[in-house]
């Protein structure tokens, strides 16, 4: 059973890997005040999924929140696709914030390496919103 959950983490781990290389292209495309958005509503949606009762799922329907992992990150990245800026922009917001508390505290060192690339692409994005109060939201969202 152990190598079987090592194959299932290995696969997840190859998959928010390649939708992770699109999102931060998208990320990087965008003009300097669309990014200081993005971190207000990255930050916003980070900060809503660690008050549900299980962040790593958020963005999953009710009735599918016994599949390994969650749909939050397949919703945010099909709507990070978008030729809609706004659907885009919410859609990168949400992948990063359920990609976040998806590789936040895995066992899987598969999982581990996406979980420090998130850290950088939202500490840039919190850099760009440059507001004191996103530093302790951070803190109180580590103990949710």
């Amino acid at each position: 059973m152990r190598i079987f959950s090592q194959l299932i983490a290995l696969n997840r781990s190859r998959q928010l890997g390649r939708q992770f290389k699109e999102i931060e292209r998208s990320i990087r495309a965008l003009p300097d005040r669309s990014r200081a958005r993005l971190g207000t509503l990255t930050l916003r949606e980070i900060g809503q999924a660690s008050r549900s009762p299980f962040p790593h799922l958020y963005g999953t329907p009710p009735e599918e929140r016994y599949l390994p992992w969650g749909q939050g990150t397949d919703i945010g990245y099909a709507r990070a696709c978008s030729d809609n800026p706004e659907v885009a922009m919410r859609g990168i917001a949400l992948w990063l914030a359920v990609a976040y508390h998806e590789t936040k505290d895995s066992p899987h060192p598969s999982l581990q390496p996406h979980f420090r690339q998130l850290m950088r692409v939202v500490r840039e994005l919190k850099e760009m919103h440059g507001e004191d109060t996103v530093g302790s939201w951070m803190h109180d969202s580590a103990t949710a």
